[in-house]
């Protein structure tokens, strides 16, 4: 079941770009932001959730037939 639509995955993607970028240029602890990335990168490529199934949220524009 997807439940994450266009410009939600579309913003996914770019936070988990953003933040796997910071795994190669930060030290130390600051690595861990990289290895975060892999949340909203999942969520993007399987457009799917846990969060936003728990909210009730569903931000997937299917059409009903």
């Amino acid at each position: 079941m997807k439940n994450v639509g266009g410009a939600d995955r579309a913003m996914r993607w770019v936070l988990g770009i953003g933040l796997l970028s910071l795994f190669y240029f930060l030290d130390g602890y600051w690595k861990l932001l990289g290895v975060i990335a892999v949340i909203p990168l999942m969520t993007a490529i399987t457009q799917f959730c846990f969060i936003n199934k728990l909210l009730g949220r569903n931000t997937c524009e299917i059409s009903k037939r």
